[in-house]
């Protein structure tokens, strides 16, 4: 999840939050903190941004949980938008490779 890295403490507890629970739900969480971006606003102007990278891996194997990630990650998006004041969220959920 890219959270925005804005000084208000709603920011901070849901970035807390959300570590805190991809910790007990998976095992572990990795945030990386202060990166510089960009985006479009709906008016169409660039804007900077600066955010926080919240990640962690599952254990799930994804095209057969595929309904249930959706799900959850669903839900994310929902409790951050009730969080926090923003015009968009961004909750991405990717399949990558592990080597053993």
């Amino acid at each position: 999840m890219y959270i925005p890295d804005l000084p208000r403490q709603t920011y901070q507890k849901l970035l807390d939050a959300l570590a805190q629970e991809f910790t007990y739900t998976f095992g572990g969480a990795t945030i990386i903190r202060g990166l510089d971006g960009t985006y479009l606003s709906r008016l169409g102007l660039q804007m900077q941004d600066r955010v926080h990278l919240l990640y962690t891996d599952t254990p799930f194997a994804f095209e057969e949980n595929f309904a249930n990630i959706s799900r959850y990650t669903d839900a994310l998006r929902e409790a951050a938008f009730e969080a926090l004041e923003e015009e968009a969220i961004l909750v991405v959920a990717l399949k990558v490779y592990h080597a053993e």
